[in-house]
């Protein structure tokens, strides 16, 4: 049995501001901190000569609501590391099997949370600002997030009228546009493709996080605001609706949230993809005054019964010659004999996920 262990400790200083009361919750507390042990139990199949385990793990930059503290592994591996993936700040636990033998492996990071909330309404931008040179990755098009073509004209005409020619009003703009044309799928697998040419074939668009999420980073980047998907997993129950988080067994409980970059503010939080689900878990279609102030619940904040897990696009997993690319990673992902072992197949891939509340470890910064 082999244990590694990784410790990162940051301060800083920051304020959260307030959030209002809606109808759906409680307002939340600012700077609250709760402390969570999130565990990944994962055993691979015995077949196979060689098999290769990648997870994600709790976002390694530390921010105003959201820190990690460590991660620690033990299991029958003799070749398990953490590392970051290069150029990027996504957090990885890999571990190696050779041979017929057990592969089982437990992953346990601690990582603690605040809600978070941006307060919007006296942002004004200089009129010589600009996006920092690290940011404007996320104005180009990906794989499966296209920006040319149906999305620009589409994002043209949801941002044409004169009132909306601030990179704020045209994000507000989209955000609306997304949510009224999208139509939560529970049957859809997972979190969804994320693939902006199969979402955009449907009318109303169906989805699921990752498709309503990258349905946003499209329209915004194509209207030349920087956006990024945020991936990560619900640890907890939800003040908004009871189905949108749990404490325990979070195995299925996958996420997409979206940001995008005001020039001099930062990051802004969105979760279009949680509207949507709340309105088809609330039948609330009929009802435009309670769609209304959802939409302004979760338009510059999220509620963080969730942790970012990371930001990625077209990831590369590696490991010496042997190479995986995804559209994201929010899943365990692993191979066998270089096949990849499907992880929304139980009867494939066992694992499972926990969340555990800790008490008495809140964070300050």
């Amino acid at each position: 049995m082999k244990r590694r262990e990784f410790i990162k400790m940051v301060g800083m200083g920051a304020t959260l501001l307030p959030m209002s009361t809606t109808i759906f919750a409680q307002s939340l507390v600012p700077n609250k901190w709760r402390g969570y042990r999130l565990t990944y139990q994962i055993t691979l199949p015995p077949q196979g000569k060689q098999a290769h385990l990648w997870l994600p793990l709790p976002d390694s930059v530390d921010t105003p609501h959201q820190l990690i503290q460590g991660s620690v592994w033990n299991g029958t591996t003799k070749a398990g590391k953490f590392f970051t993936l290069p150029k990027t700040d996504t957090h990885v636990f890999h571990a190696e099997w050779q041979g017929f033998s057990e592969r089982t492996v437990t992953v346990s990071s601690i990582v603690k949370t605040a809600d978070r909330k941006v307060d919007l309404r006296f942002y004004t931008p200089s009129a010589k600002s600009s996006y920092p040179e690290n940011i404007k990755r996320f104005l180009q098009p990906t794989q499966h997030i296209a920006i040319d073509g149906a999305i620009r004209k589409l994002a043209d005409s949801i941002t044409k009228k004169e009132e909306i020619r601030s990179p704020l009003n045209k994000a507000r703009a989209i955000y609306d546009w997304v949510i009224d044309h999208s139509q939560f799928d529970k049957n859809i697998r997972g979190v969804g493709k994320g693939d902006i040419k199969q979402i955009t074939t449907n009318d109303p668009m169906l989805g699921k996080s990752a498709d309503i999420s990258a349905l946003f980073v499209a329209l915004a980047r194509a209207a030349g605001i920087p956006t990024r998907q945020q991936f990560g997993l619900r640890i907890d129950e939800s003040a908004i609706h009871h189905d949108l988080g749990k404490l325990g067994d979070i195995t299925t409980a996958q996420h997409c949230r979206a940001e995008f970059f005001l020039a001099e503010l930062g990051w802004i939080p969105v979760d279009p993809a949680e509207v949507c689900e709340v309105i088809a878990l609330e039948n609330l279609a009929e009802q435009p005054e309670k769609i209304a102030a959802l939409k302004d619940r979760l338009f510059g904040s999220w509620e963080m019964n969730w942790i970012a897990l990371n930001d990625g696009e077209d990831v590369n997993l590696s490991h010496g010659k042997l190479t995986t690319k995804l559209p994201f990673f929010v899943y365990p992902h692993a191979l066998i004999d270089g096949e990849t072992i499907d992880s929304l197949n139980s009867n494939e891939f066992s694992y499972k996920i926990t969340s555990a509340l800790l008490v008495g470890t809140g964070g300050k910064f």
